[in-house]
């Protein structure tokens, strides 16, 4: 059938011997209006009109002039396959997944997209949870991770520390919390995929959390109902109230597995957790030691 005469069947009125027969009606789809009429969405949902958008604009500002961003260790990255990135957490509305990701699109020799996987709590606030998928977040399930990782060898962001990273307050910055049970350790090593250990320098004072408000939390329906400088005396706008605190960025050395490693030991599984948790937070400590100002590095 040529191009462009695409038809669809119906189903006409049943005929004289009781049989129906099926004639072809034209499809009315090129006649409906849409949104997007020349958008690229790929199995995730990402769109990379509306990332490109947010990429040029808002997140170049953040990342050449509000933060000013160091990237050390981009060589750590892989180039290609399926790769773990685990970083620090923390900010009341975190800017180190976005900052994660523009530093490989600008900085890595061979770009490559980010796959950010995020809470299903989520799902539960419209609008917001419409557009996470389009900036490339994820549902932080195993099933994802592993199909990211293994079947279509893309780079995914975890953050180990969860909420309890974005919750933590400001008095307790840089000091990691617990990276849960293992499950991005055992889900790398199940793709095969080496895990890239991330520290940020910079978010715990761009997005200062100096209290929690648990009843209001409960009044408003909010994940946490945090103290910041910006929030909430400006309202759900002063959660993008960012300082202009300095971003610095290292990528560490890669932890390889091997056909030996079993996900399913789960004493493995635990002290690669807890080394790569190290790692990171060694190498805080002396991102901090050197760091001679907050706002200049």
């Amino acid at each position: 059938m040529p191009e462009g005469s695409r038809t669809s069947l119906s189903r006409t009125e049943p005929e004289g011997n009781g049989a129906t027969s099926l004639v072809a009606a034209p499809t009315l789809k090129s006649y409906l209006p849409g949104l997007e009429p020349d958008r690229r969405l790929n199995d995730w949902g990402r769109s990379e009109r509306i990332e490109g958008v947010l990429d040029a604009t808002l997140v170049e500002f953040l990342y050449r002039y509000w933060f000013r961003a160091e990237v050390e260790g981009m060589e750590n990255v892989p180039a290609t396959g399926g790769a773990m990135l685990v970083s620090n957490h923390s900010g009341a509305l975190p800017p180190d997944a976005t900052m994660i990701g523009k530093a490989i699109r600008e900085e890595h020799p061979h770009p490559r997209p980010i796959n950010i996987t995020v809470e299903h709590f989520f799902k539960g606030y419209p609008g917001f949870s419409t557009l996470l998928p389009k900036i490339g977040c994820v549902a932080a399930h195993p099933a994802n991770v592993q199909r990211l990782l293994y079947d279509e060898e893309q780079l995914v962001l975890v953050f180990p520390e969860g909420r309890k990273g974005t919750e933590k307050l400001f008095k307790d910055r840089y000091r990691l919390r617990r990276f849960g049970r293992g499950g991005f350790v055992e889900a790398a090593m199940r793709a095969r995929a080496p895990i890239v250990p991330v520290c940020v320098v910079g978010a715990e004072e761009s997005a200062p959390v100096f209290a929690q408000l648990g009843l209001l939390k409960r009044l408003t329906g909010l994940l946490y109902f945090p103290i910041t400088p910006t929030f909430p005396h400006l309202g759900l706008a002063g959660m993008l109230g960012y300082l202009p605190a300095k971003f610095k960025l290292r990528f560490l050395a890669p932890v390889q597995f091997g056909e030996g490693d079993a996900p399913d030991d789960k004493a493995l599984v635990q002290t690669v957790a807890h080394d790569v948790r190290a790692r990171i937070q060694e190498n805080l400590w002396d991102m901090l030691a050197t760091r001679k100002s907050v706002w200049f590095g």
